[in-house]
């Protein structure tokens, strides 16, 4: 693996890591939206990683890579969550309430958002220090090469 691969692998879980994070502000801060656009409630959005690039099993077992090299990772796609259903609450004053008085709140569960939070900071800061040791290692080769 050359030394700019571990800085790009390492960048790409950063900058992974950063939109999963921004994407969890977003439905945080929709907890409370009852009409969007298209006039239904926010829905949660959910991010999905991959690697960036994923050769063959078979390619790597007749030895057609050198060997199994990482490539980073990458955003795949950004769903909507649709396997939890809404959240319906009584209040037959809200203007979005049903014939029945209730109303349809977005299927974002704070502490299932601050979970992911913590998950995706923990994420960031791992490829962080993952950088920091990759760039220590080429400073300390860079002074063994002057001395």
């Amino acid at each position: 693996m050359g030394l700019f691969q571990s800085f790009d692998i390492s960048a790409s879980g950063m900058t992974a890591e950063r939109f999963r994070t921004d994407i969890i502000a977003q439905n945080i801060a929709n907890v409370k939206t009852t009409r969007t656009e298209d006039g239904t409630p926010y829905r949660r959005q959910v991010v999905t990683f991959a690697e960036k690039r994923v050769s063959p099993f078979q390619e790597i077992l007749a030895g057609h890579e050198q060997k199994f090299k990482g490539t980073g990772v990458k955003v795949t796609s950004v769903q909507d969550d649709t396997t939890s259903d809404y959240i319906m609450e009584y209040d037959p004053s809200h203007p979005d309430a049903d014939e029945n008085g209730y109303v349809s709140y977005p299927n974002v569960n704070i502490v299932t958002e601050m979970t992911n939070l913590i998950d995706a900071s923990r994420g960031y800061e791992a490829n962080a220090t993952a950088f920091e040791a990759s760039k220590a290692i080429a400073q300390a080769g860079i002074q063994i090469g002057k001395g």
